[in-house]
């Protein structure tokens, strides 16, 4: 079996996947196709105060399919609603290399593994406090610290400008 890149329409992927799979169990031909890999990052973003785990497509409007690349197959790959091509000629798509699949597959499994947080906050940005004691004040980013999820804000307090540190969660933008 080979690896093939197939272009599919943007945010299609997860729909052609599944009728992909549907047609392949209809059709008996689970012995001539593989895995069908969209490749996707956990990212982890602040909504409404709290933490929320999201899938993020690495390429976007592309599928990798193990097969056994007979015209029959590709016949049926490229029939299937949202579907636009495979990658390579218009007359014969080209299958990965071994080192390209493996690359691509250690790729999805890390970045399954580990989860990136999305940065909401810029330095210099302007942002409200919606929890704890500062609630409702408003203040600028005076530094992001990525990898606490914390932000230090300076806000004003009593006419005076203080720093504050808070989590991500605990700030929105204006």
């Amino acid at each position: 079996m080979q690896w093939f890149v197939v272009h599919t329409l943007t945010g299609h992927e997860q729909k052609v996947k599944k009728i992909l799979e549907k047609t392949i169990l209809e059709k008996g031909l689970a012995d001539a196709f593989g895995r069908i890999v969209i490749p996707v990052e956990n990212l982890v973003r602040v909504r409404k105060g709290k933490k929320v785990i999201e899938e993020r497509r690495l390429y976007p409007g592309y599928l990798v399919i193990e097969m056994e690349g007979s015209d029959e197959n590709l016949r049926l790959v490229n029939s299937i609603s949202g579907v636009t091509h495979f990658l390579g000629s218009k007359t014969k798509p080209i299958p990965l290399d071994d080192a390209e699949v493996q690359a691509l597959l250690d790729q999805v499994k890390e970045s399954k593994e580990k989860v990136v947080t999305k940065i909401p906050f810029t330095k210099g940005e302007r942002v409200t406090v919606t929890d704890g004691p500062f609630t409702d004040f408003i203040g600028t980013v005076e530094e992001v610290y990525e990898e606490r999820e914390k932000v230090k804000v300076l806000v004003v307090i009593f006419g005076r400008t203080t720093p504050i540190e808070l989590g991500f969660h605990q700030l929105k933008s204006l």
